[in-house]
């Protein structure tokens, strides 16, 4: 809860793969390292959402113009993950599901190393959920956790230890952004970036399509956020409520999904704004002529004066094409805080 001394209000961030498995791990090296707002006052995080990545330079581009055909592979999706890191240099890459094309895989491993190997090379924390395509290859989904969890840098979680128990799914967990380094808010939680296991396929024989947020997912988000309070969309035809949730707990401003590829937009509903975050990968379906692309989304705190920083001020957002110049478009303002202090929500 927010310290009431300081009237520090504190700011929940919400990552959520929607239709896809969030699945998320740790490496103990990567669990001890700090989350924190740098001197800069903001906080940089770059989305990369289905890259269906499969074998490298073999694996032929899908949905581009006839004059990149033959010379278009997996390689490109490396390239521009390559470029948009080095360019934007964000504090956390979060890679949100089918970031494999399993049916299309030879090796699982290789192509996971090869996928994640540009976020690795750069050593900026990264995390990663599954999505509908991940698993189906040579590992399964659990298989596959085990071993991102291994990979280096990552800050993913297989599941909170304290609903292990009882919770449906795996890579259920949150990530706590803390104030700037030997600021009087070093030790607090200004921001969460919450990630869910939203599930492949559903296993209901009564109820076809995609997976959905479990009530025991409801249950832990529902705890968690009460304790750190310091083209056609494709989703589950099954309500399970969440969203009814996240309105009712009022600390999640923006949710950033994958799985619809040409999907790329933000809108806003009961306070809560929805954003996909485009195509990124070219072993993927897409528009030839509409390029390849990246969210990036950054928070900025409040300065009070020199060398001081208060609670979190905003959430921006734009994407970043793969064209010549990495071109920066659809740059908004996903939320302001009011003089006041209370959360308005802003397109």
């Amino acid at each position: 809860m927010a310290d009431n001394k300081t009237k520090t209000r504190l700011f929940d961030f919400f990552l959520l793969s929607v239709s896809l498995v969030g699945l998320c791990l740790a490496s103990a090296s990567a669990q001890s390292r700090k989350l924190s707002f740098g001197v800069n006052d903001q906080f940089k995080i770059l989305q990369v959402a289905d890259m269906h990545f499969a074998n490298g330079a073999t694996t032929r581009c899908k949905n581009v113009l006839p004059s990149q055909l033959a010379h278009c592979s997996d390689l490109n999706t490396t390239a521009f993950m390559s470029r948009v890191i080095a360019t934007e240099k964000p504090d956390l890459i979060v890679f949100t599901g089918d970031n494999i094309f399993g049916s299309d895989v030879k090796d699982a491993v290789k192509s996971m190393d090869a996928a994640f190997a540009p976020a690795i090379a750069s050593k900026i924390p990264w995390v990663a959920v599954l999505g509908n395509h991940d698993q189906e290859s040579t590992l399964s989904r659990q298989e596959l956790m085990n071993y991102i969890v291994k990979l280096p840098n990552t800050l993913s979680q297989v599941n909170p230890p304290e609903a292990a128990h009882y919770i449906d799914g795996f890579g259920n967990y949150n990530l706590e952004i803390h104030g700037v380094a030997e600021s009087s808010l070093q030790d607090k939680s200004l921001l969460n970036l919450y990630f869910l296991d939203s599930g492949d396929y559903s296993s209901v024989q009564s109820l076809k399509g995609y997976d959905w947020i479990k009530t025991s997912q409801q249950f832990w988000y529902d705890q968690t956020s009460k304790r750190v309070r310091q083209e056609a969309t494709g989703s589950a035809t099954t309500n399970s409520g969440f969203f009814t949730t996240l309105v009712a707990r009022g600390d999640v401003k923006s949710v950033f999904v994958g799985h619809d590829h040409v999907n790329d937009f933000c809108g806003e509903i009961k306070g809560v704004n929805l954003c996909y975050g485009g195509g990124f990968g070219y072993h993927a379906y897409g528009k030839a002529g509409c390029e390849r692309r990246a969210r990036v989304v950054v928070a900025n705190l409040n300065k009070k004066g020199t060398g001081s920083w208060g609670d979190v001020k905003s959430i921006r957002t734009w994407k970043r094409l793969d064209d010549e110049h990495l071109s920066v478009i659809d740059a908004q303002v996903l939320w302001n805080s009011s003089p006041s202090g209370s959360g308005v929500c802003r397109l």
